[in-house]
């Protein structure tokens, strides 16, 4: 006998997309505005317009729902650049990341999922499953690169993409230091020399 899926993570047509993509946008809202703390199951029913059992039985949990939010985010992410030269690519990735992050809700959100992975077992899975489909998305851009003969052969790709958002999410999340164009060109440029020198 076949298991049942995970709450939240079939993906139907007609009129249960609708309450799924009501149900996602409300939690998001919520996320955003209040944290997880607020992601009460009921309260986004009311938001959304939908009956308080589709989302109980949909979802379950709150983790359950922020990691449908966090699926749903990473299948309608922006595709990756390809310009043809590692270092627009890699600059491209940076800024990416950094308009999400200083994004008025987008950045709020991000927060409030970070949080939420810390306490919750089903959002950290999610996030990590989102880092991982972003990372594989724009990784091809590296196996290019190494293709081109731009960085050595024994490079790993994603270890090169990570190493460029992570000094943005540092300064996001610990440092609280300016998130800008200056800043996303930065970490771009520090994980192409590492990358050049081997150290990936």
């Amino acid at each position: 006998m076949s298991e049942a899926p995970t709450p939240g993570t079939v993906r139907p047509g007609g009129r249960t997309a609708r309450v799924r993509e009501a149900v996602l946008q409300a939690a998001g809202d919520t996320l955003a505005e209040e944290g997880f703390d607020s992601l009460d199951l009921a309260e986004i029913a009311r938001r959304a317009g939908v009956g308080k059992t589709t989302v109980y039985r949909r979802w379950g949990t709150p983790g359950a729902l922020a990691a449908d939010l966090l699926d749903d985010m990473a299948a309608q992410s922006v595709p990756r650049a390809d310009s043809g030269c590692l270092q627009e690519d890699l600059r491209a990735n940076a800024r990416l990341v950094v308009r999400t992050l200083t994004d008025a809700r987008q950045g709020r959100l991000f927060r409030a999922l970070v949080a939420a992975s810390l306490c919750n077992d089903q959002a950290a899975e999610a996030l990590h499953r989102f880092y991982a489909v972003r990372i594989d998305e724009w990784a091809g851009c590296v196996t290019d690169a190494v293709r081109r003969g731009e960085l050595p052969g024994t490079t790993d790709p994603r270890r090169v993409i990570a190493a460029v958002s992570a000094p943005l999410y540092y300064a996001l999340l610990n440092t609280g230091e300016p998130l800008d164009e200056e800043a996303a060109d930065r970490a771009a440029a520090a994980a192409l020399a590492a990358a050049r020198a081997g150290v990936y």
